[in-house]
């Protein structure tokens, strides 16, 4: 698109990135199923491999498809750049990698999904990185965390599993003090319902599995860079702000200035880790952006109306929808996440963990499954599941006791998922 008018959300999700294939004509993004491309001649080659010239290599690098995608999601979020990698737990791994390195450390949430957990606590240790969990709410524990080996904050905007909501500035304010990066996770509010960056977050990372895809056909990961942090200020960056030995002595900083984090994901992270997002997957995703705003809107819906439900039967001891005027972080909601708190969110069931059980078992609409974001309403007892590598202490820390369940609500008519959760729990807790 062009430089010109300031295009609203619900038109970028559907061409941001995007021009008519100059070959064919074709509107739609076309997959450009190929791993290699023809250089120009061999000075042509010399220029891409030299970073002097942006083009196309090999698909490990860079494809059409996937640079679409990758150019329609830095839109959405408001960054200059992006890289796409083959899973979330992909992007969170490439966050890092430009900014790590032995004996450096990250402080992150407690309220995070299991599986970042694990990532975090066990296994970065092989590569001599390490993870400090604190509460975000508590600021000066995340103050006090910080020393001299840390290298990034990370946190996700909605927490998986309780749907808790952060306070991206505060942490951003933070972070900035302490001249590292902030690292947000933004894949249960996507850019629709909230955009980390207008909140001081230097980088974002989706798993774009969930929402950005949102019917559960294809994994897939980004990494979206704001292009506002100083890499070169204070020394803990090297990869980025000294010179690079594999491009001639290069510097990425003093060379691709705002973009440098974003080259640097290409032209080292999928060059050497080789975690690539294939061009079927993009073409899925690209899809699904299309309608991501309207698919937002109905998935808030829906899940105020259920989580209102719930909050009122006998049969519930608490639910965590952040978008409840009953939930601490209501008023958190109404600042940072104006059009909705999500549709991910826990509640605990009377019973405990048999009753637990019995509920996901009993239900007939909902899927069972170990995802989340997709058009079809899920159900997961995150403690038996999702999070049961973790310690107990580690479980209720991140909001998934052995009495919760994890629910993503999805597009379904809302009165049909009610009454599939009533039916249930009459069998759960008879």
């Amino acid at each position: 698109m062009s430089d010109g008018p300031t295009y609203g959300f619900d038109t970028l999700q559907i061409h941001a990135g995007a021009r008519p294939d100059p070959a064919t004509g074709a509107r739609q993004t076309p997959i450009y199923q190929t791993t290699a491309y023809v250089f120009r001649d061999a000075d042509h080659a010399a220029a891409l491999f030299n970073l002097q010239e942006v083009g196309f290599i090999y698909s490990r690098l860079t494809n059409p498809t996937v640079a679409v995608l990758q150019e329609r999601i830095a839109t959405l979020e408001g960054g200059v750049g992006a890289v796409c990698c083959s899973s979330g737990h992909a992007a969170q791994i490439m966050a890092l990698f430009p900014l790590m390195g032995p004996g450096c450390n990250v402080v992150a949430s407690t309220r995070l999904y299991g599986g970042t957990v694990t990532q975090f606590s066990q296994t970065i240790k092989r590569f001599g990185w390490s993870a400090k969990f604190v509460d975000t709410d508590d600021l000066d524990a995340v103050n006090a965390a910080i020393d001299e080996n840390t290298r990034a904050v990370f946190c996700e905007s909605i927490a998986n599993p309780g749907g808790y909501v952060t306070d991206i500035r505060a942490l951003a304010d933070i972070a900035d003090a302490a001249g590292i990066p902030l690292i947000v996770d933004n894949t249960s509010a996507t850019p629709y319902l909230c955009r980390p960056i207008e909140h001081g977050a230097t980088l974002v990372v989706h798993s774009t599995t969930k929402y950005l895809t949102g019917n559960g056909t294809v994994t897939g990961g980004c990494i979206v860079d704001s292009g506002k942090f100083d890499w070169s200020a204070n020394g803990k960056f090297p990869s980025l702000s000294e010179p690079e030995s594999a491009y001639h002595g290069l510097k990425f900083h003093e060379t691709f200035g705002p973009l440098a984090f974003t080259f640097h994901g290409i032209a080292i992270g999928l060059r050497d880790l080789g975690m690539t997002m294939n061009p079927q997957a993009a073409h899925y995703t690209l899809l699904g952006i299309e309608t991501l705003s309207l698919r937002m809107d109905r998935h808030v819906e829906n899940a105020q109306k259920i989580a209102a439900w719930l909050e009122a039967d006998d049969r519930i001891e608490y639910v965590t929808y952040a978008g409840l005027p009953s939930s601490p972080y209501h008023d958190r909601v109404q600042a940072q996440y104006k059009k909705g708190a999500g549709a991910l969110f826990t509640f605990a069931v009377k019973g405990g963990y048999d009753a637990c059980i019995k509920l996901v078992n009993a239900l007939e609409i909902f899927s069972h499954v170990a995802n989340l974001g997709d058009a079809r309403s899920l159900i997961i007892h995150s403690a038996s599941t999702t999070h049961r590598q973790l310690t107990p202490e580690q479980q209720e820390a991140a909001g998934a006791g052995p009495g919760v369940v994890r629910v993503s609500i999805g597009i379904e008519d809302a009165d049909d998922l009610i009454a599939d959760l009533d039916q249930a729990l009459a069998k759960a807790t008879a």
